[in-house]
């Protein structure tokens, strides 16, 4: 699979600020098959080990830190001979080995050029959580679900995904395209991007398969929460894990605590929706009332929806049909339109890097996400299907008078005054 993250590490192996590498996401999303796929295509080796399946390891770390005392039993261990700038360390679920995350510091102070990697399904939480960890001697890398544009890849429409990439005008594409390309993102929101997912509708084109493997990784996610999350939070991240989309099925998608039972308060969970925050599993989308600069500044911390990290897993846990993808347009407007507003946060955030913001005033308009860009903040609203109102648009135009006034639809590539609408599939494009 052709992954935008081997970009990403292409550039950081040339960069001359490399530092020991340490890669974040959520189980399942490919890191591993990525950071050996890099190896194997940009090194003369490379040398994987594994802390969750060979504890040996792990003890090598507890007798010394000292990095060239490390390669001289690397070597030894691994019958490979690991030569600077020549051969890609892989550290895999590292987080299983503090000893091992602290040695990335003196690996970056005291033999920068080896070249190391790490990687681990719980990385986040762990590096959130532990003291010591070497901040400022790493560089950081983010794994995501395939984005529709490589799913587009790995199903063998690599042309179309160039193309779409080098779109570089308003004009609408021709017709016989935009149907097939809401098709293939129909089939994009069955699926999701999990890489095992993908791999599977390439092969095989089976949507029950699919689904299987959907529930297995979701499976997977909830026994996680017992092995590794706090004892006494545990039943809390697995209440939350679980609300997530029946709240985003609401008309009003802010997550209300009161709907998991009427006692319950957001800081009795705070912990717990950091925790799936932490482990790459959920992401937050703060209340803005003032678009200003930096909007991370002026959000209510304490208002925010969740979305869940692929629309695929988002419809496994919410039972979604198949046969929504050939009905018309009613994948697109199930569940009030979660699915194709969870589509986008996560495009938003994988492809832009932008955190989710939304916007609301006072009961009468709602922005679903603003974007910032470097003339100003602008606002984004989402249109399950091809309804082309855009009453809140308007209102936050009147207000605050931004630069554009983004719509993404079905609908095809249209621009009117300051009204610019994106077709879904052409999210990763937006502003572009």
């Amino acid at each position: 699979m052709d992954r935008n993250i081997y970009q990403k590490l292409e550039t950081w192996q040339k960069s001359p600020r490399r530092k020991p590498l340490v890669i974040n996401g959520a189980r399942q999303v490919g890191k591993t098959y990525s950071l050996k796929h890099f190896g194997k295509k940009n090194y003369e080796k490379y040398v994987y080990f594994n802390f969750e399946k060979d504890e040996k390891i792990g003890r090598y770390f507890e007798e010394t830190l000292d990095p060239h005392h490390l390669i001289n039993i690397f070597k030894i261990h691994s019958n490979i001979e690991i030569e600077p700038h020549n051969t890609l360390l892989i550290f895999d679920e590292v987080q299983e080995c503090s000893h091992a995350l602290n040695s990335l510091k003196y690996f970056c102070e005291d033999a920068p050029d080896f070249h190391v990697a790490a990687a681990g399904s719980l990385l986040g939480v762990k590096t959130a959580r532990q003291k010591g960890f070497p901040v400022g001697k790493v560089n950081f890398l983010h794994l995501y679900p395939l984005t529709f544009f490589e799913f587009l890849g790995a199903i063998g429409k690599q042309k179309m995904r160039v193309m779409l990439e080098e779109q570089q005008n308003y004009e609408p594409l021709p017709v016989a395209l935009h149907e097939q390309l809401i098709q293939l993102l129909k089939i994009y929101f069955f699926t999701g991007g999990m890489p095992e997912v993908v791999a599977e509708y390439a092969k095989n084109e089976n949507l029950e398969t699919v689904r299987e493997i959907q529930l297995e990784i979701l499976n997977a996610y909830e026994k996680d929460f017992a092995k590794h999350a706090p004892p006494f939070e545990m039943m809390k991240i697995t209440t939350v894990w679980n609300q997530v989309h029946r709240q985003l099925s609401k008309e009003n998608k802010k997550f209300i605590f009161a709907a998991i039972r009427k006692s319950a308060r957001a800081r009795d969970y705070e912990e717990a929706v950091q925790w799936l925050v932490d482990a790459g599993l959920i992401y937050k989308s703060y209340l803005i009332e003032s678009p200003k600069f930096p909007l991370d500044a002026y959000a209510k911390h304490q208002a925010y929806k969740i979305f869940l990290l692929d629309v695929g897993l988002l419809g496994a846990h919410s039972n979604l049909s198949a046969k929504t993808i050939i009905d018309g347009d009613s994948l697109f407007i199930e569940f009030k339109g979660s699915l194709t507003e969870n589509y986008v946060a996560q495009e938003l955030i994988a492809t832009k890097n932008q955190h989710p913001f939304y916007w609301a005033s006072e009961g009468t308009a709602e922005i679903d996400f603003l974007i910032e860009e470097d003339h100003g903040i602008v606002p984004l609203e989402v249109k399950a299907g091809n309804n082309k109102k855009k009453k809140s648009l308007l209102v936050y135009d009147q207000k605050y008078s931004p630069s554009k006034l983004l719509r993404t639809t079905t609908l095809n590539l249209k621009h009117d005054g300051k009204i610019y609408n994106y077709p879904l599939y052409l999210i990763s494009r937006l502003l572009n």
